[in-house]
């Protein structure tokens, strides 16, 4: 879930540009729970752009990111993909808005560090490591998995910003869920293995901040401190 996508064509561009009385429900409840981030991306004048893929999609993220020609694409991937639903199934009904916009927070985070330029790279003052004895083509896919479990390890930490920040009295039980989804299917060490970032949040106090991805940054750059990077942190 809230995979990164970076090999869009113009042409799937151009035919997402649907008409709100071309939205399905689902396409709608989604955009109603994300829209307070879209707003604040928009007050922010951060590059973002909405896309709904018209096209069926099963397997995919039901929301993902995507970066073309400078600008952010929040992407929704709805139709013919039952994890849009299942997703929604998994959230109690009082949270369902709270954790919508806590997933497209996640997507701002991505946002904001390609817009940075920064994108899978490291902070100032970290290096990278890796196991020894790799072949070449072994090394560059260790490394491209463990870069992009540091940039979901980000992003997790700006949606549990946004959650201190706009849902104060829901923060535990939204982290609760994030943990939960994070667990799900879990791989030690693979792109989405955020728990030990999730987990530094705690009751969240660490993350307040006037900014929300500055309150990432710096509890992020505290997790890479306390170990390897390429490492389980």
């Amino acid at each position: 879930m809230w995979k990164v996508i970076t090999g869009f064509v113009a042409a799937v561009l151009a035919a997402s540009s649907c008409l709100a009385a071309d939205l399905t429900e689902i396409e709608v409840r989604w955009l109603k729970g994300v829209w307070p981030v879209v707003v604040f991306a928009h007050t922010a004048k951060l590059p973002l752009d909405i896309i709904v893929q018209p096209q069926a999609t099963p397997g995919a993220a039901p929301l993902a990111l995507g970066f073309i020609d400078g600008r952010c694409k929040l992407v929704l991937s709805m139709r013919g993909n039952s994890e849009a639903q299942a997703t929604l199934d998994r959230i109690e009904p009082d949270l369902l808005d709270a954790t919508l916009e806590l997933m497209a927070a996640h997507e701002l985070g991505h946002c904001h560090r390609y817009l940075e330029g920064s994108w899978l790279s490291l902070p100032a003052g970290f290096a990278a490591s890796e196991p020894a004895g790799l072949s070449a083509n072994l090394r560059e896919s260790y490394r491209n998995m463990k870069a992009v479990r540091l940039e979901e390890g980000y992003a997790d930490l700006v949606g549990l910003a946004w959650a201190r920040q706009h849902h104060r009295q829901k923060h535990q039980r939204l982290l609760t869920w994030l943990i939960a989804e994070r667990s799900r299917d879990l791989i030690p060490g693979s792109h989405h293995d955020t728990l030990a970032w999730i987990q530094m949040a705690g009751d969240g106090n660490a993350l307040i901040r006037p900014s929300i991805f500055a309150a990432a940054a710096a509890l992020w750059d505290a997790g890479l401190a306390a170990a390897d990077p390429w490492s389980e942190p």
